[in-house]
């Protein structure tokens, strides 16, 4: 039996991997369970095989004794936890775990943006500590103070789900152009505030451009604000939380993510699997190892709104009307591939467990 730990399944980059490895796995191999631990209503993102379990903790650190007491009565053989700060509860409550459960947990963000250095003295107890970069493992090495269970697995990308998705939606955008699109959380290590400021500098040469940002978050206000404040409220919208980004793929001109930083953003991963142009910030070294110099990327110089506009201006001056790239880095994150890599990890936990 395998339990996948989530808080939610709203939407995020780490709750859709977690919902791409539920439906994944293999059905004939392996019994699935879901747990949702701040979640009460109905997920219906899952199938009908996969067991959804939700807890209803009002908090992740408040969710403890209900996660205690799913893993007694599951007794899973392997547990995976999502997101960095349900591993440090997961971690804390390992001692209290049946004996034989495998503990895995995996590293959703920038190390260096998340908790302090005492924050990570629980991640020796997992069994495998999963990252998506080589560089992000060297960076928790680091703070962890251990590789022993240091995993590389890329992200689960669902690349042929969103190109049939993209050429089957509807038209989203209107007018000429460039139609600049952008999906991520409002807050602020997002940096939508820099993309404001970037798209406002760019408007002066290009009068038609618009802006789409998807999510939702408690810097919306402010947000909403600065666009009016730098003039180009009506070119900007703000739909708020979209379950399928890549409905607005077809016909924009280009992605930007305009990160302070990040770990491997799911957001860019699935507009590189749409053939989107992309722009982008050095929101860590992971994601520079993958897309610095590839063909359809330009990355700003720096996290602010004037590196973030000169490279707008420089990829929306380079592209045709619509191009699309191949993105051949993309390639190891297709979901098959992943899902082979993950469940190879799962396999080797087994054997562990039995020796």
């Amino acid at each position: 039996m395998i339990l996948l730990l989530i808080p939610h399944l709203g939407g995020g980059g780490a709750e859709r991997v977690a919902a791409l490895l539920a439906c994944g796995f293999n059905r004939a191999r392996y019994e699935v369970h879901v747990g949702l631990v701040t979640q009460t209503e109905a997920a219906q993102e899952l199938p009908a095989w996969v067991t959804v379990h939700r807890l209803g903790a009002r908090r992740v650190r408040r969710a403890g004794l209900a996660v205690l007491r799913l893993m007694w009565i599951l007794r899973p053989d392997v547990v995976l936890s999502g997101m960095a700060h349900l591993n440090k509860v997961v971690l804390l409550l390992r001692p209290l775990f049946p004996r034989n459960t495998r503990v895995l947990v995996r590293q959703n963000g920038q190390v260096s943006a998340d908790a302090g250095p005492g924050s990570w003295k629980l991640y020796p107890r997992a069994d495998a500590i999963i990252c998506q970069t080589m560089a992000m493992a060297a960076e928790l090495t680091a703070v962890a103070g251990s590789d022993r269970a240091m995993r590389v697995l890329p992200n689960p990308v669902d690349v042929d789900g969103i190109r049939l998705l993209a050429r089957q939606a509807a038209p989203q955008w209107g007018g000429p152009g460039p139609h600049i699109l952008a999906v991520g959380r409002l807050a602020g290590e997002k940096g939508f505030d820099l993309l404001l400021q970037a798209f406002a500098s760019l408007r002066s040469e290009f009068p038609q451009a618009d802006l789409t940002i998807l999510g939702e978050g408690r810097e919306r206000p402010a947000l909403e604000m600065l666009a009016w404040v730098l003039g180009v409220g009506s070119s900007v919208r703000m739909p708020g939380h979209v379950a399928y980004p890549a409905k607005w793929y077809p016909e924009a001109t280009l992605f930007v993510l305009s990160s302070r930083h990040e770990g491997l953003p799911n957001a860019l991963l699935e507009a590189a699997a749409g053939g989107l142009p992309i722009v982008a910030t050095r929101a860590s070294a992971g994601l520079m190892s993958l897309i610095e110099g590839q063909p359809g990327v330009w990355v700003a110089r720096e996290a602010s709104a004037a590196g973030i506009a000169e490279a707008l201006h420089e990829a929306i001056q380079m592209v045709k009307i619509h191009p699309r790239f191949a993105h051949g880095w993309l390639e190891p994150f297709r979901l098959d591939a992943a899902l082979a890599q993950y469940e190879a990890l799962i396999e080797e936990q087994l054997s562990e467990a039995m020796r």
